[in-house]
């Protein structure tokens, strides 16, 4: 059987390319008790409120007939974000040469968290960034998030 995330994801797909925007991420997350669904979208030039609305209201829909979800949840539509997670190696490889954010799940130098350059994802999820002098690389397993930051 299919995660949620992934049915909600075909489902949703036809509307939001109607809408001009590209899914970027569909997330199921339990907070504080209660149950959200979240779709995360992207296009060119960038996503509005009229674009999240748009989509909202045909996805809700949609998500009403279809009912893949059993029990209450929340549904949220909105950008992906300027300093959106990297999760797939699309993501990775479209957003090359862009300033990051990686976290680690453990210390490495007394840090858990590294700025710089990316410069290189390797097909075992492996992420290597430029920070100033120094390549820095992080095995997929030591890697918590990684995302790109906004630097002024």
């Amino acid at each position: 059987m299919a995660k949620v995330t992934e049915l909600v994801a075909q489902l949703a797909a036809p509307a939001i390319e109607a809408a001009g925007c590209e899914l970027w991420d569909v997330e199921y997350v339990r907070e504080a008790g209660e149950w959200y669904l979240r779709l995360y979208l992207d296009k060119e030039g960038g996503v509005n409120i009229t674009d999240c609305e748009a989509v909202s209201r045909v996805v809700s829909d949609l998500l009403d007939e279809a009912d893949p979800i059993e029990g209450s949840y929340t549904f949220e539509v909105s950008s992906a974000g300027a300093e959106r997670a990297l999760k797939r190696p699309r993501d990775f490889q479209k957003f090359m040469g862009s300033n990051v954010l990686v976290k680690l799940y453990r210390t490495r130098d007394g840090r858990k968290e590294f700025s710089g350059v990316l410069t290189g994802y390797g097909e075992d999820g492996t992420i290597t960034i430029s920070a100033g002098k120094d390549a820095l690389t992080f095995p997929k397993s030591e890697v918590a998030l990684c995302r790109l930051q906004i630097v002024f």
